[in-house]
């Protein structure tokens, strides 16, 4: 009983002895292991932190704004640049649909039956534009007409389908080519029986001269260079124009001057 009662004083002893040196910590020359005359540098540290975090925060902020800002004006900078509408280019404007010229005080000549021309199994054509006179195949048996060229090359211009090609000078066994341009007016489908597989043609509207009769109409064109003639005449001219006399051949004049401007050169 004796030594329970004195361990339980030694420890009441310890205690406060315990108590005693935390509560002399704040009268003594410390504080919480720190010198008490460092306690304003100490402060002074503290408050020089907050004072640097603030700046750095409002650094930081400030940076964000001018980020956000620059990202607003490169976006508005990139809708701008959509939103402009960027002129489309454009080819050269064609040249004006080539016409037969006027004929002289020879207009060429051509035999009517009922108002209807008659021409042979071959005759002399006209190509109005290069001014070229070629010898013509009539044939009731093809349905478009056809034109030698050589180099068919499809382009566009101001949202319709062009073609360029290269028709021959007659006379020059075809070393000597003319380039002409005209827009695609359809394109068909050839099935010939020397071939097994179909072959699609451009087709154009050429401007021609048969004796004193001028005509525009389709044309496909095609390499006839294995072909006696460069051009073929079908029905779709020979329809209520003409009439074929399959006795004849030439049976219509050219005005004298269509043949000079061929012979001469002077192409338009």
């Amino acid at each position: 009983m004796g030594s329970r009662f004195l361990t339980a004083r030694s420890v009441c002893t310890v205690a406060f002895t315990g108590l005693a040196f935390v509560l002399s910590g704040c009268t003594s020359d410390r504080y919480l292991m720190v010198q008490k005359s460092d306690l304003e540098d100490v402060r002074a540290s503290v408050q020089s932190q907050r004072a640097t975090l603030v700046t750095m925060e409002q650094n930081a902020s400030v940076r964000q704004e001018k980020l956000l800002h620059q990202n607003q004006e490169s976006t508005q900078t990139i809708l701008q640049a959509i939103s402009t509408q960027v002129q489309k280019p454009s080819c050269p404007p064609p040249k004006a649909a080539p016409r037969c010229p006027t004929p002289g005080k020879d207009k060429g000549r051509a035999d009517r039956l009922k108002g209807k021309v008659v021409v042979g199994e071959v005759e002399k054509f006209f190509l109005a534009g290069p001014s070229l006179v070629y010898t013509a195949r009539i044939d009731s048996g093809a349905e478009t007409s056809s034109m030698h060229a050589r180099n068919i090359q499809r382009f566009e211009r101001d949202g319709s389908n062009w073609v360029r090609f290269e028709v021959p000078v007659p006379g020059s066994d075809q070393s000597q080519w003319v380039s002409m341009e005209k827009e695609i007016s359809r394109r068909v489908k050839i099935i010939q029986s020397s071939a097994d597989e179909s072959e699609r043609r451009v087709v154009v509207e050429l401007q021609f001269a048969i004796g004193d009769h001028q005509q525009v109409a389709e044309f496909t064109l095609a390499d006839r260079a294995n072909l006696t003639y460069e051009v073929l005449i079908g029905r779709n001219v020979l329809r209520d124009v003409m009439l074929i006399d399959v006795g004849k051949e030439f049976a219509t004049e050219l005005p004298e001057s269509y043949l000079e401007q061929s012979t001469s050169g002077d192409k338009e």
